[in-house]
This record gives structure tokens, C-alpha cells and sequence, in this order.
């Protein structure tokens, strides 16, 4: 297994290990039931736009409840709020399987399996959320402002090293007797060790900014802040990470129903096949992640620039897909692409606004991340209509956000300097003698 990136500084090797697990471990459920569920669509008899559409209901509810849940870790604290969010997780694993099960053994027909689906799945969208801005908000709480973009890109590489273990993972708890519902079982197994681990080993945030601490003027309370969506320092980054997070999802909810009807195989046969292509894009993401920002010292203003120019090389490469080589190197392409983005808009975002209001953007990046999952049926129809036509749409998409990036003021803008382990260490004393810290 890779090594965890080192930690940012001024978080406690423990803690960063263990926020690093948390998302580590939903990461890998969320992509490896992506990986099967192709297979378990045509198995049980789903239509494939409707496959997709199982996501969509847990996303809207992903993106209405993080706002809520951020609040929540401002005024009950982060590790409350990640226990939350694993048992979410849990559950809604434990149900999907459940429902799964069922349906490969027609005790149901496919459109009540799909129904239970959603609703199994849905569990996962309205607590699971919980723990993806308590997350954020722990890490930007323990980590200066020049170290930003670092300490998001390694909280960022736990999602990238799920989306390699996840997809190797799930064909190997395939097991004989529960089949394709192993995979969920075996990912709530995981999620209850780590659930154990968060209220065992991880201290509560020493820095959490609560709703009687947020800044006054001269002694008058604060007004109350307007929904960061419509905040101007962070729409820009919002809108941007929305159309990146949408042609990301799109391309790995379709690259399974690609590869089968490519290579022409059942779908359990298809199913290594697939999981190939995806550890091969997630190996190119913790590249991006763990390697290039790090080595080049990449700011957010180069990261929104060049992760959608190569994420639209990649696509254009599986719109092409000569060979099954050619579209596992296009996928490689595109996640190298977006490993450079979706930092680059996390830690612009992060570093627009001050350090009270952490919690708060990070409750919209999961909502942009969590509501893009409903337009994944429709790039899963458009594949059915004309196979190579929403990865040209996604390349289209990311040649605009581009554009987007270099005339917007606020990206054009973004935080241009980039992070030295010196500026980091100045910053750390000086926020202590301060009593910052």
C-alpha cells in the first residue's frame, strides 16, 4: 500500500492519520461500489440510466444536509459529527447489501430493488455527510494559511488512495453464497473499525470556532452571514469545482458500461477489467495529489489552470477509444487532470475566507461534490445514444472552466504564492506567540 503523505503542519501525526482513514475508508466504499455496480444493474435487470440514477437521490440529499451538518461541527464540535457520518455509512452499506441480495434473488422485480436502492443508499447522502466538513474544518484549523493547499492536497490524497484500494477491494469480497452484495458488507466492516477509532483515539479540535466566539464589531454581534453559494469571494470556485466534480463522476459512472460493451463480456467477466481502469485513473490522481503539487509546489491559481486542460486531453482519448489500452490510459489522463483541479478549488475556496467560516465553506465543496452525482444519468444516456459523446461534452466542459480560470477575477486572483515549509514554520510561531495556537 502507498505510504500516507506526512501530515500538514501543526496536525499531530495521530490526527492527520486518522481523518486521513475516515475519508480513506468512504472513499473506498463509495468507488468500489461504483466499480460493481455496473455489473449488479444488468445482473438483477436495472436499465443503465437508472444504475447512475441510485446516486442521485443521496446526492441532493448529500448537498441540502452538509450546509446543516457544517453548522453542527461549529457548535458540537468535529469528532461528534465524523461518528455521525461513519455510521451513516455503515448503515447505508449494510442496507445496500441487504437490497442487493434481494435482488439477485429475484425476490423482487428490478424496479422495487431499484427503489430500495435508492432509499438504502439515500441513508448514506443524509448522515453520511456528516463527516466530510467536520473533516475539512479540523485539518484548515490546524494548518496556516501558506500551508493550505498543501494540507488540502493531502487530505485530498485520501480520496485518491480509496479510489484505488476501493475498485481492488470489492471483486475480492465478491464471495460465493452473497455474490456482488459482499462488496457492501465488507465495506460497513470497515467503516465500523474506523467508527471505533474516531471515538477511541481522536481528540476533539482545540481550535473549533463556536457560534459565541464568531467575530463582533465593537461589541455588536455579527449578522448573520449570507449561504456561502452566494458568497462573491466563493461562488467562483464553487461553480467551477460543480462542473469539474459533474464531468469527473460522469466519466467514472460510465467507464463500466464502456468497458463491458467494448470488450464484450458478461458483466461479472468485465468486472476485473474495470477495476483496472479505475485503480489505473486513482493511481494518476495520488500522482497528481501525493507527487506533482508537491514536488512543483503548485499553487490553487496553476491547479484550477491545469488540472481541466489535461482532464479534456483525457477525455478526448475515451471519446476516441481505439483500443481497451487507449481508454484506461484516457481515464489515467483525465484523473491525473483532476487530482490537480479539485484541490485547486478546495484550497482557493479555503484560503478566500477566514478562518471562523471554515466549516461553512467546507459544507458547500461537499454539497458541490455530493449535488453533481444527479446529472450522472443523464451522461449515462447520452452514452447509450452515441457512445462517445459525453466524454467530447466533458472535454468541451473542461476547456470552458479554462477560460473560466484565467478571465474570472477571483480565480485569475487565487492565492498565487506558493506554500514553503519556511512560510509554513513563520506562520505556526507567529499565530502561537499570538495565542493562535
Amino acid at each position: 500500500m502507498p505510504r500516507i503523505a506526512p501530515p500538514p503542519d501543526g496536525l499531530p501525526k495521530g490526527s492527520f492519520a486518522i481523518i486521513f482513514s475516515v475519508s480513506l475508508v468512504t472513499a473506498m466504499g463509495n468507488t468500489g461500489m461504483i466499480s460493481v455496480l455496473p455489473a449488479i444493474g444488468r445482473s438483477i435487470g436495472i436499465p443503465d440510466p437508472m444504475v447512475a440514477a441510485i446516486f442521485s437521490l443521496s446526492a441532493l440529499l448529500w448537498a441540502f444536509s452538509s450546509p446543516f451538518w457544517a453548522r453542527a461541527s461549529d457548535k458540537y464540535g468535529r469528532k461528534p459529527l465524523m461518528l455521525i457520518g461513519l455510521t451513516g455509512f455503515m448503515v447505508s452499506m449494510i442496507a445496500c447489501g441487504l437490497v442487493v441480495g434481494a435482488g439477485l434473488a429475484h425476490l423482487a422485480t428490478p424496479m422495487v430493488i431499484f427503489g430500495l436502492f435508492l432509499l438504502a443508499r439515500a441513508l448514506f447522502g443524509l448522515f453520511g455527510a456528516a463527516s466530510n466538513p467536520a473533516t475539512q474544518a479540523y485539518v484548515a484549523e490546524h494548518t496556516p494559511p501558506e500551508q493550505r493547499t498543501q494540507s488540502m492536497s493531502a487530505l485530498a490524497g485520501a480520496f485518491g488512495l480509496g479510489t484505488v484500494i476501493g475498485p481492488f477491494l470489492a471483486p475480492v469480497f465478491v464471495l460465493p453464497i452473497i455474490g456482488l452484495a459482499g462488496p457492501m458488507y465488507g465495506f460497513a466492516l470497515l467503516a465500523g473499525a474506523m467508527l471505533f477509532v474516531v471515538w477511541k483515539y481522536l481528540p476533539e479540535s482545540q481550535h473549533m470556532v463556536r457560534e459565541d466566539e464568531a467575530p463582533k464589531a465593537d461589541g455588536v454581534p455579527a449578522v448573520k452571514a449570507r449561504p456561502m453559494w452566494r458568497d462573491p469571494r466563493v461562488t467562483p470556485f464553487l461553480i467551477y469545482g460543480f462542473i469539474v466534480a459533474v464531468c469527473q463522476t460522469a466519466q467514472a459512472q460510465t467507464l463500466g458500461f464502456l468497458i463491458i460493451d467494448k470488450l464484450k463480456l458478461s458483466p461479472m467477466q468485465a468486472q476485473g477489467f474495470i477495476a483496472i481502469a479505475m485503480m489505473f485513473g486513482a493511481v494518476a490522481g495520488l500522482l497528481a495529489q501525493w507527487g506533482i503539487i508537491r514536488m512543483f509546489e503548485m499553487t490553487p491559481r496553476q491547479l484550477l489552470r491545469w488540472g481541466v486542460a489535461v482532464a479534456a486531453l483525457g477525455n478526448v482519448i475515451v471519446a476516441l477509444q481505439p483500443t481497451y489500452a487507449a481508454v484506461v490510459a484516457g481515464y489515467a489522463i483525465s484523473s491525473l487532470g483532476f487530482g490537480l483541479a479539485r484541490p485547486g478549488f478546495t484550497a482557493g475556496s479555503s484560503l478566500a475566507v477566514d478562518m471562523h467560516e471554515q466549516a461553512r465553506v467546507a459544507g458547500a465543496i461537499a454539497a458541490v461534490n455530493g449535488v453533481n452525482v444527479v446529472l450522472a444519468p443523464a451522461f449515462v444516456w447520452l452514452y447509450q445514444a452515441i457512445a462517445p459523446a459525453p466524454f467530447v461534452l466533458s472535454a468541451l466542459l473542461m476547456l470552458a472552466m479554462l477560460a473560466y480560470a484565467f478571465r474570472n477575477p477571483q480565480l485569475r486572483n487565487a492565492h498565487p504564492q506558493p506554500a514553503t515549509r519556511a512560510d509554513a514554520a513563520k506562520a505556526t510561531l507567529e499565530k502561537r506567540d499570538e495565542g493562535g495556537v
